[in-house]
C-alpha cells in the first residue's frame, strides 16, 4: 500500500499498529493524490480552512504546523526551519485505501476499484533497502541545554508559568534518505498507534507518535495528552514492571500530567456544553516498545453549531507540547528554542465525511526534506521547578532513541 501510494506527490498513510486502547475508527488507512487542496500560513489560516471544509462533503486529510499558533495568539516565529513544511495543508485524495485484519477496501470517485485493488496487490514488492546511516548533530550542546533548563526554572520562580514543553532539535545537512525504507524501519523499530508516513511533494513526515490530539466522534470531543515517561527494560520482566509501577508512583510524573489535564479540561470547556468536560481517566501507565508513558482521557460534549476550526483553535497547539499558562510558555518557547517548530508538535490526520476527525500529535518523528537535503528530530520534556537538568536532558535522548538507532543503521530488534 505504502510503496503504490508514493507514486503520488501527496500522500498520507496513517496506521495504529494494533493498539486496541486508542479506539480507532480504522486499523490503517491511506489517503493517495489530490483532487483539490488548501494551503496557508499563519494569519488568515483556519479561515480558509473553514471555508475549504465547508465546501467539501468528502474525505478529507493534512497537518497543522505548530506555528499556527501565531495566528491564535498574535505570536511569532524566528527560528530557523529546513524542513519547511507550510503552516497548514489540508487536501481531498483521489483514492482511499481503508485496511482492516481481512480486508481492503478502495474508495474512488471513479468506477475503478478493482483496477486500483488490483494495482495495489500487484505493486512491486521487492524488498525494501537498509536506511542509509545519518550522522546527526545537535543544535544545542548539553550544556547550553542545562544552561536554558535553569534559565526557565527562574522563570517558574518568578511565577511567569508553572510548566514549560522545552524541545531540542537533531539534524544532519546535505544528506539523502529513502524516506519508505527508513519509515518502515522506524515503525518496526517504534511501532506506535498515531504513527504517520505524510508526503507533501519533496517534504516528508515519518511518525511514529504514541500521542492523539483530538478526536470528535458526532457531539463527543476526546483528548489523550501524554506527561510521564519512563525506561522500559525489555530483557528483565521483573525490572521492567518495577519501572512501570515507578512511573505510576512518581510525584514528578504525576504533577506534570495533571497539570496538563488541567490545561486541557480549561480548552474543552470553550467549546464544550457546560459541566460536561470530564476526566474519563488519570495517570494511565501504558507499555510502548522503549517507553512507559502515562495518559490522561479528557473528554467533553460539543456546543450546537461548534465549527471544526473553533474547536481548533481553542484547543491548539496542544497543552503537552506547551505547558501553562499556554500564551506566555509559547513566548518562552520562542525565546530559548533556536530552531522552528514547524510541524513538529503540530498534528495530523483526517476529517472524515460525517464531519468528524482524528489527530495525532507530531512528536517521535523524523521530517525531511528531499530538494535541500535537510534532515531533523526534535525532542523535548516538561520542565517544572522541581525538573533536574540532567535528567530532563536524558529524557529527551530517551524519546529519540529508536530514531537515533534508525538512522545510525542499527538492528533495533
Amino acid at each position: 500500500m505504502l510503496n503504490w501510494a508514493n507514486q503520488f506527490n501527496i500522500c498520507c498513510l496513517l496506521d495504529n499498529h494494533h493498539y486496541n486502547f486508542s479506539h480507532h475508527r480504522y486499523e490503517c488507512i491511506v489517503a493517495a493524490g489530490d483532487l483539490r487542496s488548501v494551503e496557508a500560513h499563519s494569519g488568515e489560516a483556519f479561515k480558509k480552512l473553514q471555508s475549504f471544509i465547508d465546501c467539501e462533503s468528502d474525505w478529507i486529510f493534512g497537518h497543522l504546523s505548530y506555528d499556527l499558533k501565531n495566528e491564535i495568539e498574535s505570536l511569532h516565529s524566528n527560528g530557523y526551519d529546513g524542513i519547511q513544511f507550510p503552516d497548514l495543508f489540508f487536501f481531498v485524495p483521489k483514492i482511499i485505501l481503508q485496511l482492516d485484519e481481512h480486508t481492503l477496501t478502495v474508495g474512488s470517485l471513479n468506477d475503478d476499484h478493482i483496477l486500483i485493488h488490483q494495482q495495489v496487490m500487484n505493486c512491486d514488492g521487492k524488498p525494501f533497502s537498509s536506511p542509509k546511516k545519518v550522522a546527526v548533530k545537535s543544535k544545542i550542546s548539553r550544556k547550553k541545554y542545562i544552561d536554558t533548563i535553569n534559565q526557565l526554572k527562574r522563570h517558574i520562580l518568578r511565577g511567569d508559568c508553572y510548566e514549560i514543553n522545552f524541545c531540542q532539535e537533531f539534524y544532519a545537512e546535505d544528506t539523502s534518505i529513502d524516506p519508505i525504507s527508513t519509515y518502515l524501519s522506524l515503525s518496526d523499530a517504534s511501532p506506535n498507534p498515531y504513527s504517520a508516513f505524510y508526503k507533501l511533494n519533496d517534504k516528508f513526515l515519518l511518525c511514529a507518535s504514541p500521542e492523539r490530539y483530538l478526536e470528535k466522534t458526532g457531539f463527543t470531543i476526546i483528548s489523550q495528552p501524554i506527561k510521564g515517561t519512563w525506561q522500559r527494560s525489555i530483557n528483565n520482566n521483573e525490572e521492567d514492571e518495577l519501572n512501570k509501577n515507578l512511573l505510576s508512583t512518581s510525584a514528578k510524573d504525576k504533577s506534570e500530567n495533571v497539570m496538563v489535564v488541567d490545561l486541557v479540561r480549561n480548552d474543552l470547556s470553550k467549546v464544550c456544553e457546560e459541566g460536561s468536560v470530564k476526566v474519563d481517566e488519570l495517570f494511565g501507565v501504558y507499555k510502548f516498545p522503549q517507553l512507559y508513558q502515562m495518559i490522561s482521557t479528557i473528554s467533553g460534549r460539543l456546543n450546537p453549531g461548534m465549527s471544526i476550526t473553533e474547536i481548533m483553535k481553542a484547543t491548539f497547539p496542544m497543552g503537552s507540547m506547551t505547558g501553562a499558562p499556554k500564551k506566555k510558555v509559547m513566548e518562552l518557547i520562542e525565546q530559548y528554542e533556536v530552531t522552528r517548530r514547524g510541524i513538529f508538535s503540530g498534528a495530523v490526520g483526517y476529517i472524515s465525511p460525517e464531519k468528524d476527525f482524528d489527530f495525532n500529535v507530531v512528536i517521535r518523528s523524523i521530517m525531511y526534506n528531499a530538494s535541500n537535503r535537510y534532515l531533523s528530530y526534535q525532542a523535548g520534556s516538561a520542565i517544572t521547578f522541581y525538573s533536574d537538568a540532567e535528567k530532563e536532558y536524558n529524557e529527551c535522548l530517551l524519546k529519540a532513541m529508536a530514531i537515533k538507532k534508525v538512522l545510525a543503521g542499527d538492528q533495533y530488534f
